[in-house]
């Protein structure tokens, strides 16, 4: 078994040339990066940690854009020894009292002794501090020396064994400050060793084209440590410009022959609806061979739009593949086939949102098609449990509990947490599912189920439903429960955006929204909130932050 520093020593002895990351920045040329020129420029970062101080084991925190810097930033905490976790950088859609307050709970549990972020940012940064907090050094970007030739043997990073633990990822939140999970370099590069396997991962061939911000793990993990650690070309394109400009993936894609890209499923809605062809001249999507969708239920319906729009552009129908990720795992749980289209199990829609077996649906059944995120890869295995903790049939719905070699050493700092997210050597997901032979489907999260009279309701079904509804907009839809004294159980509320001017207008829509999900589904649906744009809070992975927009809701209610 290997470290993470090994690898990088064999590509800077080995391959010092070539080129691993092309880093796409708006208004300016794409900047190659070549291992040499990564290895060193982290080198730099490595000897700034070494000269404040910092010790090997010991955490530190970036809160850098995507830049160079946050690159040699990570990597040099991984030169030096220490553990580096990537933090969200504050943007306008985040509040500023909010995001100091997570920053410094952050601070509290995983107790990092430095902070590296730019000079502009350093009193943002300060005002989250408490007296006596673990934070010695808050180190600016401009005090980075030049980039230099690596003595491996200076390097603290060289003397860690597999089982260190080599980063922090932090579970998706309305910051993205959440419960640490800590990976040793074993548990990475097993799960990397596998998912490789899963979809025929091919040095000689394959391009990732990544916009998935790294703080992340589907942006850490499949779009940055797995292209870097085993030779494969990275496009890296800043996250704040695809979401200004999506059609950037595209002409990636095509100038560059990108073969693999991950994105969570809003993403494939929000680029069927807002690339326009003017913006797809000589486009050329051929070279796609997986667009895999994870971070969130996987929907058939965002796939079929998806591939609509782009199929006259050379896009596969089979490119569009599936997988169930968690940063618990390293990253991925299941992957679909890559030379097939994801399974498709059309399933009756009142026996999925009741729970217990899922039955086919019939010709005059409310049906919903439950698109497959795929088969365990290989070092891990898959069980579904009900509430008693037993394991469940084929077909019938529980909850996904899973067993691997590149599990989580630990929730950082956190025993009581770790302890109870185990059942033994099983960890328990919180998210629901069944299993149709080997294919695993998911339905939801457990602790955002509403239960309904008795029935138990997935909100990511109801704001499916929310969004055939005209003038919704994609992804900005959110469902959650409240208890009703009155009935005894929960009334479902939607909130839904939309650009609507009047009352009158806002009350039509509202109605439109009741009507179709209540037709459409096991919900009688009465409470729906229309509210303009930028209304609904998002978690740091792009989801809808249930909790945070509930809470609101009741503020403004």
């Amino acid at each position: 078994m290997t470290t993470f520093t090994d690898i990088l020593q064999k590509f800077y002895l080995e391959s010092p040339n070539r080129a691993c990351i092309y880093l796409q920045r708006s208004g300016q040329d794409d900047l190659s990066i070549s291992y040499s020129q990564l290895i060193e420029g982290a080198n730099a970062y490595a000897q700034i940690y070494a000269k404040k101080g910092i010790k090997s084991g010991e955490v530190v925190v970036l809160i850098l854009q995507h830049s160079p810097d946050l690159l040699y930033a990570f990597w040099g905490a991984v030169l030096h020894g220490a553990i580096p976790s990537i933090m969200p950088f504050l943007t306008e859609k985040l509040s500023p009292e909010r995001y100091r307050e997570d920053l410094s709970a952050l601070i509290s549990v995983t107790k990092p002794v430095s902070i590296i972020t730019y000079p502009e940012f350093e009193g943002n940064i300060k005002d989250a501090f408490d007296e006596g907090d673990s934070v010695r050094e808050v180190i600016l970007s401009d005090e980075i020396p030049s980039a230099s030739r690596v003595d491996f043997c200076l390097l603290s990073g060289l003397q860690h064994s597999p089982d260190d633990i080599v980063l922090l990822q932090h579970s998706s939140g309305t910051t993205g400050l959440q419960k640490g999970v800590a990976l040793s370099h074993r548990a990475v590069l097993k799960q990397l060793n596998a998912y490789s396997e899963s979809i025929s991962l091919d040095r000689e061939k394959d391009v990732i084209i990544s916009w998935l911000p790294l703080y992340h793990d589907m942006g850490l993990i499949a779009s940055f440590l797995l292209p870097i650690l085993k030779g494969i070309p990275l496009v890296l394109i800043s996250p704040f410009d695809w979401v200004r400009a999506p059609y950037k993936l595209m002409h990636s894609v095509s100038q560059y022959k990108g073969t693999l890209t991950w994105m969570p499923n809003f993403a494939y809605i929000f680029c069927a609806r807002k690339i326009r062809e003017r913006h797809l001249e000589d486009v050329d999507l051929s070279s796609w061979r997986a667009i895999i969708n994870c971070s969130e239920p996987v929907r058939w319906e965002s796939h079929q739009d998806f591939f609509e729009k782009f199929k006259e552009y050379g896009l596969k129908l089979e490119s569009l593949q599936t997988s169930y990720a968690m940063a618990e795992n390293t990253f991925a749980v299941t992957q679909s086939n890559l030379l097939h289209p994801p399974a498709i199990d059309n399933v009756d829609a009142e026996s999925l949102s009741t729970g217990g077996i899922t039955r086919p649906a019939s010709a005059e059944s409310l049906s919903v098609k439950m698109m497959s995120s795929g088969r365990a890869i290989p070092n891990t295995r898959i069980r579904i449990l009900n509430l008693d903790g037993e394991e469940v049939q084929e077909r019938e719905v529980g909850e996904i509990a899973l067993k691997s070699d590149c599990m989580l050493t630990e929730y950082y700092n956190r025993p009581q947490t770790t302890e109870k997210a185990f059942e033994g050597e099983w960890y328990l997901t919180g998210d629901f599912g069944y299993l149709v032979g080997e294919e695993l489907f998911v339905s939801g999260r457990k602790k955002e189920m509403i239960i309904v009279g008795g029935k138990n309701i997935y909100p990511q079904d109801l704001e499916r439903l929310v969004y055939e509804v005209d003038g919704i907009h994609a992804g900005r839809a959110v469902a959650f429960g409240l208890y009703d004294e009155r009935t005894g159980t929960e009334e479902v509320i939607i909130v839904a955006e939309a650009n609507v001017d009047t009352e009158e207008a806002r009350y039509k829509l509202a109605d439109e929204v009741r009507k179709h999900v209540t037709i459409n589904s096991a919900v009688a649906l009465r409470q729906v909130k229309i509210v303009p744009e930028k209304w609904i809070l998002k978690t740091s992975s792009g989801k809808a932050a249930r909790g945070a927009n509930k809470e609101k809701y009741l503020r403004e209610a």
